[in-house]
């Protein structure tokens, strides 16, 4: 029995390498998720604050669907096809039989319609993006860097960022992934950037997070009162710490599923540019996250990508050139918790 599985793991993984021609969808479909409605003094409704989903079930599916949050600037385009044309996580996933389901978060993308009134004028700073998010240092990329050279990937990347419409707001965000979770039921929450404090808070509000997987989290990060660490009360270029004080009845919440938290390469061992070590500063408190976690019965991995031979990750490794192994090493992860 176990030399079996041994060769479903590895015909699974093989799967993660290279795609097969057909990709078989038994059902798809989307829908809007939580949010609110406005009733003025005339008694006329405005319906807005909601996410919107966009769902594919493969054949043969597997028992937990994943669930994937986007980060700041972003929309669900994250985990499709790559800037470069390759297939995504969406894909990847899906082949290997997990049912995906893709969200635009309230006031982003496809659930654009907020419930705030917002004037949007045009930000000039792609090239601020372009090193916050670690392709290299404006205009020359990093050596070895994971993103194609091709000047139309990089045009595909910028096309991808999107306003936000409205303030951020993580209550009415974690408030309607909350409510996709109580629609679906138990699945895993695979995170990126900013989603990953949506994660952290969401997991207070559903019993049907069963693992969360978070691609180099930012900001929101729990810690029980009292003992934020003091890289966690550095002011971030946002103007917010890093570290955040909750009761320890709800630190302890962080202890009753898996966790593994992922961050990529270039992140420097000095402040001397402040917009990247900010990535620096949150892989050690994580790490210092973890460790006060397992302490106290939980779950929780961090990996830095480098030191487990993945190199030249960008803020985005799942759509990095080497995306395939970033997502064998999820799987992986998935498969020794049990959630394949």
């Amino acid at each position: 029995m176990k030399a079996i599985k041994l060769i479903s793991l590895l015909l699974l993984l093989a799967a993660c390498s290279q795609g097969s021609d057909v990709l078989r969808i038994a059902r798809q479909g989307s829908f809007a998720v939580g949010g609110t409605v406005l009733t003025d003094s005339l008694g006329r409704n405005y319906h807005g604050d909601h996410a919107y989903v966009f769902y594919q079930v493969p054949a043969g599916a597997r028992k937990y669907p994943l669930v994937f949050a986007h980060g700041v600037g972003q929309f669900s385009k994250t985990w499709e096809t790559t800037p470069d044309g390759r297939e995504g996580f969406q894909n990847i996933f899906l082949r290997l039989g997990f049912p995906v389901y893709l969200v635009d978060q309230p006031r982003r993308g496809n659930a654009g319609r907020g419930t705030q009134a917002i004037t949007i004028t045009p930000a000039f700073d792609e090239e601020v993006w372009f090193n916050r998010f670690r392709l290299g240092i404006w205009p020359r990329y990093f050596e070895g860097v994971q993103f194609s050279r091709d000047s139309e990937a990089l045009n595909q990347f910028f096309r991808q960022m999107t306003p936000t419409l409205g303030t951020a707001d993580f209550e009415v965000y974690s408030d309607a992934y909350a409510a996709l979770f109580d629609r679906i039921g138990p699945a895993v929450f695979v995170t990126h950037s900013q989603g990953g404090p949506v994660g952290w808070q969401t997991l207070l509000k559903t019993k049907n997070i069963r693992a969360i997987v978070s691609y180099e989290p930012g900001g929101g990060i729990p810690f029980p009162e009292g003992q934020v660490p003091e890289e966690g009360k550095v002011l971030t270029l946002s103007g917010k710490t890093e570290g955040i004080e909750v009761p320890m009845d709800v630190f302890m919440e962080y202890t009753r599923i898996p966790i593994v938290v992922y961050y990529g390469d270039n992140l420097p061992a000095t402040d001397e540019r402040p917009e990247i070590y900010e990535w620096t500063r949150r892989l050690h408190l994580m790490c210092r996250w973890a460790e006060m976690l397992n302490v106290l019965g939980g779950d929780v991995t961090v990996v830095h990508l480098p030191e487990a031979g993945l190199h030249g990750n960008t803020h985005f490794p799942m759509s990095d050139l080497n995306n395939r192994e970033v997502a064998r090493l999820m799987y992986s992860w998935l498969h020794e918790k049990g959630l394949d």
